[in-house]
């Protein structure tokens, strides 16, 4: 089965309107016109071989419709025109990562998440030449696993319960997936050694381990 199936099947499980919803009438309307949109005629790329999403339109209009709604939420989609149809299409990972969230795939964000993570962070590892195959691999690993601790306590709205030092080192972690625990230490504002950053990180990958029991 494809990620674009997984995505689109995901999604049409989801309720079409939530009285319960923190959101606006208005920001759930712009949402569904969204999730509409990808579902009818949206298709997007498997992110282990590139980052491309896109939505096919009959009318000008309705893609430029889509378009500002996606520019409300910070998200700078293209335009081309191909044939008859209009394109509307991202190609940045973080901004795909972005529409997949504004469309309620939050499952489906989580593995892009951990697809992009271990692809740029490889790619980034790979150019530090004398670092040893191993040594990469375990940075990789940790990375990985302290990264999707990360995303799942800011999916499920505990991010900001965690106190201030975890959420420092978390952020620090998720601008940079490829340094080192002592790299990260030395960017703190108070720095810490490597044993510290340790030990700050494996809390944060415990306290979402309990969120999941």
């Amino acid at each position: 089965m494809s990620f674009a199936t997984d995505i689109k099947e995901e999604i049409e499980k989801q309720k079409v309107w939530d009285n319960n919803s923190i959101l606006t009438q208005e920001e759930q309307i712009k949402r569904i016109c969204v999730r509409e949109a990808f579902l009818k005629s949206g298709f997007i790329n498997d992110p282990n071989k590139e980052y491309h999403l896109e939505i096919v339109f009959k009318t000008k209009k309705k893609c430029e419709q889509i378009k500002n709604i996606l520019q409300e939420y910070s998200i700078n989609a293209r335009t081309i025109k191909r044939g008859n149809n209009y394109i509307l299409y991202l190609k940045d990972g973080e901004e795909i990562s972005n529409f997949l969230a504004l469309i309620g795939a939050n499952s489906s964000v989580l593995k892009f998440e951990e697809i992009r993570v271990i692809k740029d962070t490889r790619n980034n590892i790979n150019r530090l030449v004398n670092c040893e195959t191993a040594n990469i691999n375990k940075i990789i690993t940790a990375a990985v696993t302290q990264i999707k601790a990360i995303e799942h306590l800011k999916q499920i709205n505990k991010f900001n319960d965690l106190p201030n030092n975890l959420k420092e080192i978390a952020n620090l972690r998720l601008k940079n997936p490829d340094s080192s625990l002592e790299e990260l230490g030395k960017m703190l504002k108070k720095p810490i050694g490597k044993s510290g950053v340790n030990h700050r990180l494996n809390k944060i990958i415990e306290i979402a381990n309990e969120t999941k029991k």
